[in-house]
């Protein structure tokens, strides 16, 4: 097993005393594994003094971790070429900052996974997760814009859709628009007439970023607008196979339309506005829904995917679930779980990434032709493969430093345009390179 380091993976041939500052990393980052019994080059040479060493770790666990990080990271004996390694398996931090007690919430006591090394966060890297530790601040309401003049006739027309007509004198503090210094937020701006946000859509001609053939954004108007305009866009996109042969007929579409429309929603709703806006990039094969921020402090992956809901944004969702947009339910996540999995989602720290894939029956009846050629990712995992036709999507995950989701959907991909294949003989799996 080729075990090499990455943003996920510290290697480390015995215990020593830095063995706290890799774990924090781990927890203020996006979680990972650390290997002691093998060497920084992959060499397994086993762990010395394994009962030593755990009493160790769970010392480090209990006691030397601020907010307590019990539930967050474990151990476990693995043994790999006959020796016996262990394995201590961190998840990303439920807290927004954590730290080594005894340096407390510094610099040198909040270490952050970064590559394949760990460092120190800046003053302001602390400070701003140390605050979100004791407030949830809505950011939006909070940040001022410096756009001096703003006008709401869309947002006022669209309460008037639902059956309400906002007050003249008082709307604009009812719904936040204003933050405490008397000054328009960021929320006010992103739902004005006038603003600078847009939600951008990216269509290629095929599998890869290499073919964009044209870009859209709907902005510069509020949000609301720009968000109708980007659905009546994802809908005619939608081709339909119509079967006239049973009555009644049967249509299938290219694409789950609510599932698509969940997805965009969040990601305007959940997305960090001052990182960038969304974006929807609509392929030849499939559509990715990309929103900026990750998941919100305090929501798990497990919670993510049950549909909890957690907003970002809190007084952004109200807006939206006032004009029914959304019902503030958590049910979107659910909805395409059950089209399309949760290999639909690819979550890191950064980002949400949600893949639609097309209908391949709707794709042959409208001739629809796809690039087939490998990009550069592609021809590592073919390089990889045909280096070790046994190996697995995680470990390919750890080479291409991406998730294990993706690696999984470039090699279901690459089988699928018939440059692999996968033999199986009982419960070993080999990939053989066609082309």
């Amino acid at each position: 097993m080729n075990i090499i380091e990455s943003n996920k993976i510290e290697l480390k041939s015995k215990y020593n005393d830095q063995l706290v500052r890799e774990i924090v990393a781990f927890i203020n980052a996006d979680g990972g594994k650390i290997y002691i019994g093998i060497e920084n080059d992959g060499t397994v040479i086993g762990a010395e003094k394994i009962d030593e060493t755990l009493r160790l770790i769970a010392d480090i666990i209990t006691t030397q971790i601020e907010p307590v990080a019990t539930d967050i990271v474990t151990t476990e004996i693995q043994i790999m070429e006959g020796k016996p390694i262990i394995v201590i398996s961190i998840k990303k931090g439920i807290n927004p900052i954590y730290c080594i007690k005894k340096y407390g919430f510094s610099s040198v006591g909040c270490p952050i996974r970064v590559g394949s090394s760990c460092r120190e966060m800046s003053v302001d890297q602390i400070n701003e997760r140390y605050k979100k530790k004791f407030f949830d601040e809505d950011l939006m309401v909070s940040a001022p814009t410096n756009l001096p003049r703003l006008s709401f006739l869309t947002l006022k027309n669209y309460y008037l859709e639902q059956g309400y007509k906002l007050n003249e004198d008082t709307f604009e503090s009812n719904l936040k628009l204003i933050n405490s210094s008397g000054q328009y937020n960021i929320m006010a701006e992103l739902l004005s007439d006038n603003n600078r946000f847009s939600l951008i859509f990216v269509k290629f001609s095929g599998t890869t970023k290499a073919s964009m053939s044209q870009r859209s954004d709907y902005g510069n108007k509020s949000i609301l607008f720009g968000l109708r305009q980007l659905m009546n866009r994802m809908q005619a996109e939608n081709i339909c196979k119509t079967d006239t042969s049973v009555r009644p007929r049967v249509d299938t579409y290219l694409y789950d339309y609510n599932s698509v429309n969940e997805a965009v929603v969040n990601a305007i709703v959940h997305n960090d506005w001052s990182i960038a806006e969304p974006q929807v990039s609509f392929y030849s094969d499939r559509i990715e829904i990309l929103s900026h921020g990750g998941l919100p402090f305090g929501l798990t992956e497990e919670q993510f995917y049950k549909g909890f809901s957690k907003p970002r944004n809190t007084q952004l969702m109200k807006i939206f679930s006032q004009l029914d947009i959304v019902d503030h339910t958590g049910h979107g996540i659910p909805i395409i779980i059950d089209k399309y999995g949760k290999e639909a989602f690819d979550i890191s720290s950064n980002y949400i990434m949600v893949t639609i894939p097309f209908n391949k029956e709707v794709l042959k009846t409208q001739n629809i032709s796809v690039n087939i050629e490998v990009n550069a990712i592609e021809k590592i995992i073919l390089e990889e493969l045909l280096k070790n036709p046994t190996i697995n999507a995680n470990e390919l995950s750890v080479i291409i430093d991406r998730s294990k989701r993706t690696a999984e959907r470039y090699l279901t991909s690459l089988k699928e345009r018939g440059y692999i294949t996968q033999e199986t003989n009982g419960n070993n799996n080999r990939w053989i390179v066609i082309k």
